[in-house]
């Protein structure tokens, strides 16, 4: 086994069986199939065969499964072990295993240290961690698992010294390391812990990027002390829509649903603002039962648009599908006029499929998705082998997704797999970019046992 070949084929999911594939064996009882695979090289059926046979009390011939990967340096094998020796109550082994890995920082130290405090070790983590504080993924384990070790003013003193007063970012590459927003919003973390709110509201205020990973620190911050008139103001000021979003789940959870939806309205809303609330509001108004508004909502929105936009459409389509007006979502795309010489896009066309399913009209779907001039295209086959497996005619979606089985080769393993066809679908899963169809297959007998 090689490392590098390893990393990159967990990493694209590519050449090999993915994880999805092999708890799908798993749970149709092909177990020895994923052990014959583990044994061949197939990273993701020795990582989960080794965790069945920890989960087995079989801890000795899981590790045994995964020596191969470890030997090989790789360190996603390494980690598997480390957290299944943790698991088993073999703390210090895992700590003995990770402990030279974490020289090279990053999220080995990570590991090894959050390994540490969970294990009594907290002052030895924080320690390890400050050294590595310029790294932004560091210093937020380092602010998360400082909690309860008595150093946290300590921690605050380095992370203000990284928020230089009054500066601005003006491109991607100019703050180096630990950048300033998220120094910030780290301490605001630290000052919060301390009861310190109106300090880490304003800390928070200070921030040039507001918004990171689609979520508003401070609109959580006035949410969690529930300072609801702060988070009412912040609402109609903050650009990305979070702020209203966070107010309304925040009034949803206090049962005031209508509350919840009119926080979804805040005026001189920016376009890209308008389509984020109208798509949550729609989400909230289907959770509570009120279809027909959610709908009324999204067709509000794509009328709004500058075009057609196909995910909001789409969105349009599927509520009409899951509240029973599939009628009704054919006859808004007849009237959107998505078409191009005369042929409707593609890209619309597809969103009519689970509509005429719904309405029993599967077949005739099939016989105008082929007949249109992409219908023979691999992302037409993707959308029409879904539909008509959703209908449980999983051999038809075969036949559709087989001549474009190296675009979908994990959809058609797993319709192989429900057909029972087994080693036609690691073959095609295992088959690399460029390479012939030439079966790869750990052992002769066309027999597949199906337990141990």
């Amino acid at each position: 086994m090689d490392a590098a070949d390893l990393d990159h084929r967990a990493r694209t999911l590519s050449g090999c069986i993915p994880p999805l594939v092999v708890s799908r064996l798993l749970e149709l009882g092909h177990e020895q199939v994923v052990r014959l695979q583990a044994d061949g090289g197939e990273w993701f059926c020795a990582l989960q065969w080794a965790r069945l046979l920890g989960d087995r009390g079989r801890q000795e011939e899981s590790l045994e499964v995964l020596a191969p990967y470890v030997a090989t340096g790789w360190w996603t094998a390494v980690r598997a072990e480390v957290e299944l020796l943790e698991g088993w109550g073999r703390a210090e082994e895992a700590i003995a295993l990770a402990r030279p890995y974490a020289r090279s920082g990053g999220s080995r130290l990570e590991l090894l240290a959050r390994l540490l405090a969970r294990h009594g070790r907290r002052d030895e983590a924080v320690t390890r961690l400050i050294a590595g504080i310029e790294d932004p993924s560091l210093a937020s384990a380092l602010v998360e698992l400082a909690e309860g070790a008595g150093r946290d003013e300590e921690i605050a003193v380095l992370l203000a010294v990284r928020i230089p007063a009054g500066h601005r970012c003006e491109d991607p590459w100019c703050c180096r390391g630990l950048d300033p927003d998220t120094a910030i919003g780290l301490l605001a973390t630290i000052r919060e812990r301390q009861s310190r709110i109106d300090e880490a509201v304003a800390l928070l205020r200070s921030r040039q990027i507001t918004s990171v990973n689609n979520r508003d620190a401070l609109a959580d911050l006035l949410a969690r002390h529930e300072r609801i008139e702060e988070l009412r103001a912040y609402a109609t000021t903050e650009p990305n829509g979070l702020a209203a979003q966070r107010l309304s789940e925040l009034l949803e959870e206090r049962g005031d649903v209508d509350g919840a939806i009119a926080a979804y309205r805040p005026p001189d809303d920016s376009p890209a603002c308008r389509v984020h609330l109208a798509s949550e509001l729609a989400r909230l108004l289907a959770r509570h039962g009120r279809g027909d508004e959610a709908i009324e909502v999204m067709r509000a929105l794509a009328d709004s648009t500058r075009g057609p936009d196909d995910w909001i459409v789409g969105t349009l389509c599927t509520l009409y599908a899951d509240h029973g007006r599939a009628v009704d979502g054919l006859a808004y795309l007849d009237a959107l006029g998505t078409s191009r010489r005369g042929t409707e896009e593609w890209e619309f066309f597809r969103l009519r499929l689970p509509l005429m399913a719904v309405l029993g009209r599967l077949d005739e779907a099939v016989r105008l998705a082929r007949r249109h001039p992409e219908g023979d295209s691999w992302y037409a086959a993707w959308a029409l082998s879904d539909v008509l497996a959703e209908a449980g005619r999983t051999e038809e979606a075969v036949a559709v997704l087989e001549p474009h089985g190296a675009d979908h080769p994990t959809l058609l393993a797993d319709h192989l797999i429900t057909l029972g066809r087994i080693e036609e679908a690691v073959e095609l899963l295992q088959r690399r970019a460029g390479e012939p169809s030439v079966p790869v297959w750990p052992y002769a007998s066309p027999t597949v046992e199906t337990s141990i």
